[in-house]
């Protein structure tokens, strides 16, 4: 699928006065929300969107900085304002009771809404929680070096700048446990969202979601240990990056959980093991046997 092909499914919504991109598909009564990772996009689901829909109205969006959302120069991108408008988002779509499913950089923005709904601070019910394959444990992180030089308030912005769709291909490819899965087509799409709205200027300040993982440690760890949402772990086994540890160590911290392994894939299953990755996930809400 291409990019245009992507956005022809969306639509566009104000929320605080940025434009955010969304994906809105399926008409039963449940309904699964999706927080995306980075430096990516709700593309990263185009491959499983079609089995999803058959079993829950589906809402996607691209958290500003990404996509096809707006990219502002003038604008904190803290995980903390993600939050912000995803709620909104919630609210302006009318929604009641969500489950919430979250990947990579959605993981934290996840944590944060988590912590909110414990204090009874947000009025859309979280019925259940998936979360997949982020760094949530930042200290049990494997990082790679770009992710560690772009994070740098020094070196972040000329990083940025400096970046090229040959550098990025070759750090996506790193994160795949079969380097065969990943197409040119699909690194094209990627790297076109990257620089939709002159994208490169922000991927600098969007990479200080790593800092604020390790300055919010406590509140969002915390979220998850004190939460009695019933939470589901569904982890790829080869990630490089969220390790395998990061998931067993927050199996033994959730109270109601339970972890699902997904072998032979890196940090993007629903791109390359597209059928596992949607069958693990309705597998792990009883939506099939």
């Amino acid at each position: 699928m291409t990019s245009q092909e992507w956005k022809e499914k969306g639509n566009f919504i104000t929320i605080n006065n940025r434009t955010v991109f969304v994906v809105d598909e399926g008409n039963h009564e449940e309904t699964l929300v999706i927080l995306h990772g980075y430096p990516t996009s709700s593309y990263d689901y185009y491959k499983v969107l079609p089995e999803l829909v058959k079993h829950y109205r589906v809402i996607i969006h691209d958290h500003i900085g990404f996509g096809f959302s707006d990219k502002p120069l003038n604008y904190s991108y803290s995980l903390i304002e993600q939050a912000d408008v995803t709620i909104q988002l919630w609210r302006h779509l009318q929604l009641k009771k969500v489950t919430l499913l979250a990947h990579d950089y959605g993981t934290s923005v996840a944590t944060e809404i988590i912590a909110r709904h414990n204090k009874e601070l947000i009025d859309i019910e979280i019925g259940q929680l998936i979360l997949c394959n982020g760094s949530m444990h930042i200290e049990l992180a494997k990082l790679r070096t770009i992710q560690k030089l772009l994070k740098n308030k020094i070196t972040g912005k000329w990083v940025g700048k400096l970046a090229n769709q040959f550098i990025f291909n070759r750090n996506i490819r790193k994160i795949y446990f079969d380097k065969s899965k990943v197409t040119q087509q699909e690194l094209d799409e990627m790297w076109f969202q990257i620089n939709n709205n002159n994208g490169r200027s922000v991927i600098h300040l969007l990479s200080n979601y790593i800092n604020e993982r390790y300055f919010f440690w406590h509140r969002w760890i915390g979220a998850l240990k004190e939460t009695t949402i019933p939470t589901s772990i569904i982890w790829a086994t080869h990630d490089p990056i969220a390790v395998k540890a990061i998931a067993m160590q927050l199996s033994k911290e959730i109270p109601n959980n339970k972890l699902y392994w997904l072998e032979n894939s890196g940090h993007f299953p629903m791109l390359e093991n597209p059928k596992n990755w949607s069958s693990s996930v309705l597998q792990s809400q009883n939506k099939i046997n």
